[in-house]
C-alpha cells in the first residue's frame, strides 16, 4: 500500500539530487530514505531512482510518476488547510484572487453575502498572469479572470470556468477631440490617434482592439501603457491620447474626458471565475451563486443607464 512519504521521499530525491541530501531537507535519516525509496520502488515493481557516484535521478519511470505524486501532495497540503482553517475560524475558507476592477464592483458584495452564510474570503489582488500563476501553483482555490471572447486562458482540467458577465470596452477621449461630438466613433476615424494601453501588450483589451483596428487596415500606435485606469484617464485628460476601457473599470468619467461607444460590433472581455475542483464544493457553489447575482445585478444597471 503506497504510503504519502515514499511520494514525499520521491519528490525530495527529485529536488534534491540525492539520497542524502533529500533526508537533510526531510529530517530524516539515510536508512529511512532508503526504506521507503525501496518500499515505493517494490510496491510498482520497478526501478524509480538511479543512484551514482555524483547522486541520484529519477528514471524514465519515476518521473512518469513524479507529477502523480505532485498532485497528491498538493492535494493533501490543500486538504489540511482547508481542515485546520474550519477548525480555527469556525468557517470555510476559500482563498480567491481578483484583479482591481472585479475587486471593487463585483467580488466585495459577494464576499459581503459569503460571510454571512459562514464562508471566510481570504484574498490576493493582482493582474491576470499573477492570478493564472496562483491557480496553476494551487495558492487560490479561485480566481476573477478576464479574457478577449473566443480565447482560451490555458487552464488546467482541475480548474472549472464560470463565466459572470460580458464587460464593454468603451472610448474615453479628451474633450476636445474631433470626434467628440459623436454619438459612437468608428475606428476608422482613429487611424491617426494615438492610444493608452495596458502596461502588458498582450493584455485581451489591447489584443481586441488590434484585431478591431487591423479590419480597418491599420495598426494602434501606443504612446502611453499603464495599468492604471485612472492614470489611463489622466493621460486622456492631458492629450496623452484616446484609451479603450472596459465599463466596470471606468467608474465615475473625469469631467475633462468624453465617453463613447465605438460604431460596428460590441468589443468586450468576458469575465469569469475560475474554481479549482478541489474547493468545498458548497462553498465554491455559494461563491459562484453570490457573483453571478452581483454580476446579473451590474448588468441590468448598465442597462438602464
Amino acid at each position: 500500500m503506497l504510503d504519502v512519504r515514499h511520494l514525499q521521499v520521491l519528490r525530495s530525491i527529485a529536488q534534491e539530487g540525492s539520497l542524502a541530501a533529500a533526508g537533510r531537507a526531510l529530517h530524516y535519516s539515510q536508512p529511512t530514505i532508503t526504506h521507503h525509496l525501496a518500499s515505493l520502488e517494490a510496491h510498482f515493481n520497478v526501478q524509480l531512482v538511479q543512484r551514482g557516484p555524483r547522486g541520484a535521478t529519477l528514471t524514465e519511470l519515476g518521473e512518469a510518476l513524479l507529477p502523480h505524486a505532485e498532485a497528491v501532495l498538493d492535494r493533501l497540503r490543500h486538504a489540511e488547510l482547508e481542515v485546520r482553517n474550519l477548525a480555527e475560524r469556525g468557517m470555510r475558507t476559500i482563498h480567491i484572487g481578483t484583479f482591481p476592477t472585479a475587486g471593487a464592483l463585483l467580488l466585495a458584495p459577494a464576499v459581503k453575502r459569503l460571510h454571512h452564510q459562514g464562508v471566510h474570503i481570504s484574498l490576493t489582488e493582482g493582474e491576470l498572469p499573477l492570478l493564472l500563476r496562483g491557480l496553476r501553483a494551487r495558492e487560490l482555490q479561485a480566481a476573477l479572470v478576464f479574457s478577449q471572447p473566443g480565447d482560451r486562458l490555458d487552464l488546467e482540467e482541475e480548474v472549472e470556468l464560470h463565466p459572470l458577465l460580458s464587460d464593454p470596452l468603451l472610448l474615453v477621449m479628451p474633450q476636445d477631440h474631433p470626434c467628440a461630438s459623436l454619438g459612437q466613433v468608428p475606428l476608422a476615424e482613429l487611424r491617426d490617434t494615438a492610444w493608452v494601453g495596458a502596461a502588458d501588450p498582450h493584455d485581451p483589451c489591447d489584443r481586441v482592439l488590434a484585431w478591431a483596428c487591423s479590419r480597418e487596415g491599420y495598426e494602434p500606435l501606443h504612446a502611453m501603457r499603464t495599468d492604471d485606469y485612472a492614470v489611463v484617464q489622466g493621460l486622456v485628460a492631458a492629450g496623452t491620447g484616446v484609451a479603450l476601457v472596459p465599463r466596470l473599470a471606468l467608474g465615475a468619467p473625469r469631467p475633462d474626458v468624453v465617453v463613447r461607444p465605438l460604431a460596428g460590433p460590441v468589443l468586450a472581455r468576458e469575465i469569469s471565475v475560475a474554481v479549482l475542483r478541489s474547493t468545498s464544493a458548497s462553498a465554491a457553489q455559494e461563491l459562484i451563486s453570490a457573483l453571478l447575482e452581483q454580476a446579473a445585478l451590474i448588468t441590468d444597471r448598465w442597462a438602464t443607464t
